[in-house]
């Protein structure tokens, strides 16, 4: 059944990688995408030794991944594009923005020591009013559970 539904597929830029993944997700997850992405599919070299079934289950699989590269494409600007215009699988063009954005251990253990250090030093501003301030405070407690 087609949906008639408009997608806004969601942007990623240099600062909104954690949410625009999520976004993600629960885009694919919507469009009972997310597995080929998570798990990829085994692409076999020779259909003709393949049932009936399994052929159908490997032209959905195909469908679903081809779909799933599409709506990654459609987030990307030209140069992130660019980092994942050799994927030849939905996982593999993941996979490529995940490394890119996400970095290594190391990265990421100094980004959550500036979290901790920057929620211990949390105090409301004078002029501010508290749901800013509280929207400051949650900001950086989602950061650090990620």
């Amino acid at each position: 059944m087609a949906s008639s539904m408009n997608l806004q597929v969601p942007h990623l830029t240099k600062e909104n990688y954690e949410n625009w993944s999520l976004q993600m997700k629960a885009l694919f997850g919507s469009q009972d995408i997310w597995e080929i992405v998570e798990k990829g599919y085994v692409e076999h070299q020779e259909e003709a030794v393949l049932s009936t079934t399994q052929r159908e289950l490997l032209k959905e699989s195909r469908k679903k991944d081809k779909k799933t590269l599409f709506f990654i494409y459609q987030a990307l600007d030209e140069a992130n594009f660019e980092k994942v215009a050799s994927a030849s699988t939905s996982k593999q063009a993941w996979e490529i923005l995940q490394v890119a954005y996400k970095g290594i251990d190391k990265i990421k253990n100094i980004q959550i020591q500036t979290l901790r250090a920057e929620f211990g030093a949390l105090q409301m501003k004078e002029a501010e009013n508290m749901e800013d301030y509280f929207t400051r405070v949650l900001t950086i407690v989602n950061q650090l559970r990620r």
